[in-house]
């Protein structure tokens, strides 16, 4: 890809061609069915976004002992597979092109939700509560995963990227951040194994690893990202080694020939950005660190500064929440709508959902100082 400045400007990825740099990051929104299954209400959330240059659909689990919330989406049943293609047709006839997040909660789950006892890397439950059907309950312990169980996974996190081509995405990315099974391998504090998957730092890389070329080996590289959340202590996580792991990884995953590495919270200030960076052959996707009350300027100044220091796309999550043509508002320095209440990010429905106006383009004003209450929705 040759690098840019301009978020307008047209980018490679793969064997796609995006119309801009800009990217809607995978946010869970709970408004799937029970079963996981998306619903046309989603779909029209989606197509209103189109004009992303690349849309990241929401943390889609790949077996069913992987469900984190309610109401997540899932992409191991046949269910899943055609409610989500509804979804794919109705965003590429607005336009747009779609990667499907593939997610596995590890500890991050309740048998209240699943009805199976969560399994993770080592018998470490989650420090906190957990929001379940019957409200929030403690976490239970998890299950460590066996040999099996991680040959299992693996498989089917390769089924599911096949699901999901099958869906029309044209890809998927692999989750290894926010505190979920992959970085719960990562991390020194979730991950007390002794085998193969642990110990050593190249221990605690492998499973990630083999994930990744799994489903890279289903679907072909080209059409698989990974994300990564460095240094990220959601979920209870304390990593014990950042500025090691995740070089290695990138230096690990390097030659595969992926379509992108996506780093949550990007600072372009941290040693370990650049260290990555210099180090990923590949496309990289930076997830900018915005506050709590991100402005247009505020939103276009960290996007630009993110490419400045070398990534070559941007992924937004908040902004897109509210601004269904966020990628016009930025370009016209026009205000951004406020996320009006937390509590709908996660209550199904449309209010919140599908109900945020566009820009009236005969009425839009520039704004140097728009800043929007956008509290901070569940970020996949």
């Amino acid at each position: 890809m040759t690098h840019s400045t301009d978020l307008f400007a047209p980018a490679s990825l793969g064997p796609l061609t995006l119309p801009n740099r800009l990217v809607m990051a995978p946010l869970t929104r709970n408004r799937a069915e029970a079963d996981g299954t998306p619903t046309p209400l989603m779909a029209t959330h989606y197509a209103q976004r189109a004009s992303a240059g690349l849309i990241i659909a929401e943390a889609s689990t790949p077996n069913a002992v992987g469900q984190t919330y309610p109401n997540i989406t899932a992409v191991h049943g046949a269910r899943h597979v055609a409610g989500w293609r509804q979804v794919t047709e109705a965003v590429r006839e607005a336009g747009g092109r779609m990667f499907l997040q593939l997610q596995h909660g590890g500890r991050v789950g309740h048998p209240a939700t699943s009805g199976l006892t969560p399994v993770a890397p080592s018998p470490v439950p989650l420090p906190e509560t957990i929001f379940t059907p019957q409200g929030h309950r403690p976490a239970v312990v998890p299950r460590e995963m066996t040999g099996e169980d991680v040959r299992a996974t693996v498989a089917d996190f390769a089924r599911a990227a096949r699901n999901a081509r099958d869906a029309g995405f044209e890809g998927v990315e692999v989750h290894s951040a926010n505190g979920h099974l992959l970085h719960q391998f990562l991390a020194a504090n979730t991950n007390h194994r002794t085998d193969g998957y642990g110990g050593s730092l190249a221990g605690r890389l492998r499973f990630t690893v083999e994930v990744t070329e799994a489903v890279a080996a289903e679907i072909g590289a080209e059409r698989v990202g990974l994300r990564v959340s460095p240094g990220n202590t959601v979920n209870g996580i304390a990593e014990g080694g950042t500025e090691e792991i995740y070089p290695a990884l990138a230096e690990r995953l390097g030659g595969l020939g992926l379509a992108y590495l996506h780093l949550a919270y990007a600072d372009p200030q941290a040693p370990v950005f650049g260290r990555i960076r210099a180090g990923w052959p590949g496309v990289l996707i930076g997830n900018p660190v915005l506050g709590e009350r991100p402005g247009t300027d505020t939103v276009r100044r960290a996007s630009e500064r993110l490419l400045a220091a070398g990534a070559d796309l941007i992924a937004l999550g908040r902004p897109f929440l509210a601004n269904p043509d966020l990628v016009e508002r930025l370009r016209l320095g026009a205000p951004l709508n406020p996320v009006r209440d937390r509590y709908l990010m996660y209550v199904g429905g449309a209010t919140g959902y599908t109900d945020y106006p566009a820009l009236d383009e005969r009425t839009a004003q520039p704004s140097s100082s728009s800043s929007d209450a956008l509290d901070g929705p569940r970020v996949a």
